[in-house]
């Protein structure tokens, strides 16, 4: 039986996400080939506690703003939940 270690998991975890981002946005060209019409889209950059946000048009800010400040808050929950737990 192999012994599969935290290190090891953790890197197949990010080479499966590159692999399934790549997937997705060769299906995501092959499905919109052909067709006309408007695009949106906008990211979120997460450096620390700080979102930079970008988008095409308002409405995709909004959501990426309230996508931003959700994960902000449960990333602090993560973070803050075992230091009250364990500080007992």
């Amino acid at each position: 039986m192999a012994n599969i270690t935290a290190v090891d998991a953790g890197l197949f975890l990010v080479v499966a996400g590159f692999i399934l981002a790549v997937v997705a946005v060769i299906l995501l060209a092959v499905r919109s080939r052909g067709r006309e019409g408007q695009t949106r889209g906008g990211g979120v950059l997460l450096i620390g506690p700080i979102p930079i946000i970008f988008g095409s048009d308002s409405e995709s800010v909004k959501t990426l703003m309230i996508l931003a400040i959700v994960l902000i808050v449960i990333v602090l929950a993560f973070m803050l939940i075992p230091t009250i737990l364990f500080s007992r």
